[in-house]
């Protein structure tokens, strides 16, 4: 048996697109569109990381997608979180819960899907902004 992706719905490929890619670094390992189905999946993965991917579904008639939290969060191990967490929030990115701890940190993604950040390696040493953060909405 072989882990193959997690599917999430999303709302507005080009805004799901700019988060995941633009912001978060995720790149496009493929994509399919079904004119029948009248849907499209899109496939990302971490740069190195291709064989564990997320599909993007669209679906072509719009739906009102809810939070669904029995479904928990993704989770990317980033080299450095203080970085990471700072280009996210120069992006327009809300950080849900900081990196507090110099470990681990949660943004929402476009449609409300719950991100978690962990730093590789184990903690770093706490640090200013980040440790006196307190958390924004919900994660």
């Amino acid at each position: 048996m072989k882990y193959l992706h997690t599917m999430v719905r999303v709302s507005d490929v080009d805004e799901s697109m700019d988060f995941y890619c633009n912001k978060l670094g995720l790149k496009e390992v493929r994509r399919m569109e079904s004119e029948q189905g009248r849907f499209t999946l899109i496939y990302l993965a971490a740069h190195g990381d291709e064989d564990s991917q997320i599909e993007l579904t669209y679906n072509w008639d719009p739906e009102i997608y809810d939070e669904g939290r029995h479904f928990g969060h993704l989770a990317f191990e980033v080299d450095d979180i203080y970085a990471t967490c700072d280009h996210l929030m120069k992006h327009g990115v809300t950080i849900n819960r900081p990196p507090r701890d110099g470990y681990m940190a949660f943004v929402r993604s476009p449609d409300n899907i719950s991100i978690e950040l962990l730093q590789k390696g184990g903690p770093k040493p706490k640090q200013e902004p980040w440790a006196s953060m307190e958390n924004t909405g919900k994660w």
